[in-house]
């Protein structure tokens, strides 16, 4: 049986009168990757945040491997690697020293912080530039740097919120490769509103509109249940436009 490595039950945050999210459930499973889809302001974002344990939620609760992130945030938080929309960097640092900072951030005993920052820096493409500082670095190789901060502690599950905006054509190719290779050793969150990243990298996909999910699936499940449509795109826009309407 596939072990669980996520689980949300009933997660909704509001602001206010407002709600940002409402009564999401969803699962992730070992080795998977997720996507989560929706167009912009759909509540992506505000899910990911609660799930990486960076906003607390109105209500519902989430458990990371069996551990529940609210009750237990240090343990449950110690196996997630969360890389936000605006990646976290120190432009003044170089790579080597900013994948040392995120080390000991992560607890990383002293004598494993080298082996952990190089494997980190290999599984990303960033092994020649170790010594460049990090805002020198073009849009592409930050990103790099920042999923290499989310992965130096080799934690169970990975979050990524839009890694592939602002890229080249080539820069983002480079990025579903490594995505794609992540989702072999741990679970990954890959939030995005591409939906041709959603194709080529995606296990399975929950699509959110308006706070709220509207799907939640493999692609081919999702493509009989719309037959009529023609690709994703069209499903995608007869979703989300049905929940405008609703």
């Amino acid at each position: 049986m596939t072990k669980i490595t996520v689980s949300a039950k009933d997660l909704s945050r509001s602001y206010g009168a407002r709600s940002a999210v409402r009564n999401i459930d969803f699962e992730l499973r070992q080795g998977e990757v997720l996507g989560l889809l929706g167009p912009n302001g759909a509540g992506k974002t505000t899910t990911l945040q609660m799930l990486a344990g960076c906003l607390a939620p109105s209500t519902g609760t989430i458990e990371i491997c069996g551990i529940n992130l609210l009750e237990q945030p240090r343990q449950a938080k110690a196996l997630l690697g969360y890389l936000p929309e605006t990646p976290p960097l120190y432009r003044e640092l170089t790579v080597d020293e900013y994948l040392r900072l995120a080390a000991r951030l992560h607890r990383i005993p002293k004598n494993e912080i080298a082996a952990a920052v190089n494997k980190a820096k290999q599984r990303c493409g960033l092994s020649e530039v170790g010594k460049r500082l990090v805002g020198n670095l073009s849009k592409g190789y930050q990103q790099r740097v920042g999923i290499a901060q989310a992965i130096v502690h080799n934690p169970r599950v990975v979050i990524l919120d839009e890694p592939t905006v602002g890229l080249d054509p080539i820069q983002i190719r480079e990025i579903r490769s490594l995505i794609r290779e992540l989702g072999g050793e741990h679970s990954v969150i890959l939030s995005t509103h591409i939906l041709p990243e959603v194709e080529s990298v995606c296990d399975r996909i929950q699509i959110m509109n308006r706070g709220k999910l509207v799907f939640g699936g493999d692609i081919a499940e999702l493509k009989q249940t719309y037959p009529e449509q023609a690709n994703l795109e069209e499903v995608f826009i007869q979703l989300t436009q049905q929940e405008e309407k609703a």
